[in-house]
């Protein structure tokens, strides 16, 4: 399958969980695929690897300005930091706060900075963001993961108001998804079977890249385990971690 051939994707925070789900996926659509990460992915001779660590933010412009140098037409976003576990407010350290800050927030700041401008070029080209449910619901235990995520958010979505020549797509699961990071911090023996996979963004990320994200710019697609999506505005993403009232 050659859909994507001779483009060339940048995937920020790749090597695992939901972004490794977008970059096999446009990998195997023939597009040259560039994962950003501190960790080389594993078991990808079909991916390139550039260390990137969002907390050196002078490392990580400095290298983000290099892959920008070249062309450029879509670009991913995955790169987090959950933080080791849910936490209340008063039990979060100032450190803690700082790190989802410099990673979910300042990391895609730092990231458009530098990835912007080869995506005008592209005309148009695609930025994808992955977001959360929590950028909507806030959640007990999670105030600076919620925090910072509402700030990306919120950052795409102005981002996409300003440009003419990128079109701007945010897409979250609607549900948990099993990732090294989720599985991390679950028990042992713990039933994934209800979970979603990286895999389940794969269909929605092809799609996006082959038409540049047309019809979607601004929109932020909630995607379910079986790979089907709707928009945020005509289903807001449920809570998973709030009681109902």
């Amino acid at each position: 399958m050659a859909l994507l051939s001779g483009r060339r994707m940048i995937v920020v925070g790749g090597s695992t969980g939901i972004g490794r789900g977008v970059a096999d996926a446009w990998a195997a659509a023939g597009a040259r695929v560039v994962v950003c990460s501190r960790s080389r992915p594993a078991d990808a001779p079909h991916l390139e690897w550039a260390p990137v660590d969002l907390t050196d933010p002078d490392g990580a412009r400095e290298r983000l300005a290099g892959l920008a140098a070249d062309r450029v037409d879509a670009a991913c976003f995955s790169a987090v930091h959950y933080g080791d576990r849910r936490a209340t407010f008063s039990e979060v350290s100032e450190a803690e706060w700082r790190r989802q800050l410099d990673v979910n927030a300042t990391g895609l700041w730092l990231t458009l900075r530098a990835l912007l401008p080869p995506l005008r070029d592209a005309r148009p080209g695609l930025f994808v963001g992955v977001s959360s449910e929590v950028a909507f619901n806030g959640g007990p235990g999670r105030s600076g993961y919620a925090a910072s995520k509402a700030a990306a958010k919120v950052l795409l979505e102005s981002v996409a108001q300003e440009e003419d020549h990128v079109r701007v797509v945010q897409v979250l699961p609607a549900g948990m998804v099993d990732t090294p990071g989720i599985r991390r911090r679950r028990p042992a023996g713990f039933d994934y079977s209800s979970y979603a996979t990286p895999e389940s963004m794969a269909r929605l990320a092809v799609e996006l890249a082959v038409s540049a994200g047309a019809g979607h710019h601004g929109d932020s697609l909630v995607v379910d385990a079986d790979g089907n999506w709707t928009s945020a505005h005509d289903r807001t993403p449920v809570s998973q971690s709030r009681v109902p009232t």
